[in-house]
Parts: structure tokens; sequence; C-alpha cells
């Protein structure tokens, strides 16, 4: 069966070079945010060393954009308008699908929505240029030096992997989603209980109270106090489930939360940092465990 050709060629070749600015995008970006953040950032969604985001771009420069490569002042505007459009699509289907603002560019002057800003515009014109002119024509060197059997090995592998990687992180996204939905929902019915409640039920009896008959107050007043004990009851037991659904999120966002340090969100604001307090216990505790290890080895030395 021969193989299936894209691009004017073969489809090996097309998902290799995917993976190739895959790659070189996420070892960018990690150096890049590792030295912005001053600590080891690992980039990207997915577990694997890949930023699919890169390796698309990649291909828009190579296949559909490089016949501007002729003029260079055009191809940079080509580039630089293409490559941010591509970014801000993936920014908004991220945030429409996760209600999640993973990166926010609002700090910076001339930004849209705080998904792209000019200043990372004017710098993916500048990556698409050295990809074109200077990048690709060694990657299309390097792969022809690799036999063709090599090839379908690699790509059939690297294939199998980020396959396998996106469907667990699709999946964990959307148990993040879904667990801080549930979490917005007890935490918006907690407020109204604890708002609402107590005050209202008082306002009320006292009213009722001011209309009563001597005989019947202390029925009333018997009454009040079973509703507000049970209100009480109802509070606690949505606080705890409130607890309960912290730990989840915090469990299922961790790795993006650790990768995406400045993740904000409209619609999850009010609960996300108590999710990024939860974390920051957590790792408290791991690191004093981690100090007491390491002091009962010293000791037994």
């Amino acid at each position: 069966m021969p193989e299936p050709i894209l691009f004017g060629l073969p489809f090996t070749t097309v998902f290799l070079y995917f993976m190739i600015y895959s790659f070189l995008g996420w070892a960018m970006e990690t150096l890049y945010c590792s030295v912005l953040e001053k600590r080891f950032v690992i980039r990207g969604f997915l577990l694997g060393p890949v930023c699919p985001i890169y390796g698309v771009g990649a291909l828009l420069m190579i296949f559909f954009f490089s016949r501007f490569s002729d003029n260079p002042v055009l191809f940079y505007i080509v580039a630089t308008v293409v490559m941010s459009s591509w970014e801000y699509f993936v920014g908004w289907l991220l945030e429409a699908t996760t209600h999640m603002k993973y990166w926010n560019y609002s700090h910076h002057r001339f930004n849209l929505g705080g998904r792209i800003s000019l200043f990372i515009s004017l710098w993916w014109g500048v990556l698409a240029y050295l990809a074109i002119f200077y990048i690709h024509p060694e990657v299309e060197r390097i792969l022809a030096l690799i036999p063709v059997w090599l090839q379908y090995i690699l790509s059939g592998s690297a294939g199998m992997l980020v396959l396998v990687d996106a469907v667990t992180t699709v999946r964990k996204l959307a148990l993040t989603t879904r667990v801080m939905t549930r979490l917005e929902q007890v935490s918006g019915e907690l407020r109204l209980q604890l708002a609402l409640g107590k005050a209202e039920l008082g306002e009320r009896l006292e009213t009722v109270l001011d209309s009563l008959p001597p005989e019947l107050v202390m029925r009333v007043e018997e009454a009040r106090e079973n509703a507000s004990q049970n209100l009480d009851e109802a509070v606690e037991r949505l606080r705890a489930r409130r607890m309960e659904l912290i730990e989840q999120a915090e469990r299922h966002s961790r790795r993006f939360r650790y990768r995406y340090s400045q993740i904000t969100s409209k619609r999850f604001g009010s609960d996300l940092p108590d999710v990024r307090a939860a974390g920051e216990r957590l790792r408290t505790i791991l690191r004093k465990l981690r100090h007491e290890r390491k002091a009962a080895k010293t000791a037994r030395k």
C-alpha cells in the first residue's frame, strides 16, 4: 500500500517535521519560562517534551507561506499575522472548553484579550523567519540522511506515544473542568446559605413573633432553634463537600498549574485561589517529609 502524500511529501516526513518542531518549540519555551520564573518549568500540556502549537505553526509556515520567502519583509509580516492568529485561536479554544486562561498577556501593552500581544507577535515573526531560512534547511538535510525504514519506526513510535499522551491529557483537562464546575456550584450554594439562610430566617421569624399570641411564642422559638441547627448541619456538609472537591481539583489540575503558574479564570476565579492554596499546603507537607527523611538518614550514619 503506497504511503499517503500530504502537501507533496510522504506523510511520514510531514509528521516527523511536526514532531521536530513541536520538540524545538517545547525546548525554547521551557528555557524561556525557566529563566523568566527563575525555576525549572516544563511547559506544554502533554507529558512528553512536545508543544504541538509550534509543530502546527511550523507546518503552516513550511507548506503554505514559504512561497513568500523571496520577499523577507512580506514573509515576516505574513508569519507574524498567521502565527499570532493561530495562538489567539488556541487560547480562545482552551478558554471556551476549559474556562481557564493558561497564558495571559494582559500586562503587555497592545494585547488582544490577553491571548496575544504586539510584543509576542513580533517575536513570532522572528521565530518563523529563523525557522524557514535557517533551521528548516538543516532539518531537511538531516532527515534525508535517515533511512526510510527508520523514519517509519520513528514516526510510528512517536505517533503512538503522542496519541496516548494526548488522550490522557484531554481526559485530565475534562476532569479538571468537571470538578471545578462542581466546586463552583457547591461554593455558590454555600455562600447562599451563609448569606441568606440565618438572616432571612431570623427576619421572618421576628415578623411572625410580633403577630403571634404569647402561648405560641415558645413553640416558634423551638422551631427557630431546630431550623438553625439544621442549617448549621447543611452548611457543614457543604463545607466538607467543598473541601473534598478542592482536593480533587488540586490533584487533577496539578500538572497544568505547575506548568502555567499564571492560570486565571473568570468563571472559577473565586475557587482557583483555594485550589492553589491546597497545592501549596501539599508541597509544604512533602518538603517537610523529605527534610525529616534526610535528617533521619543523616542521624543513622
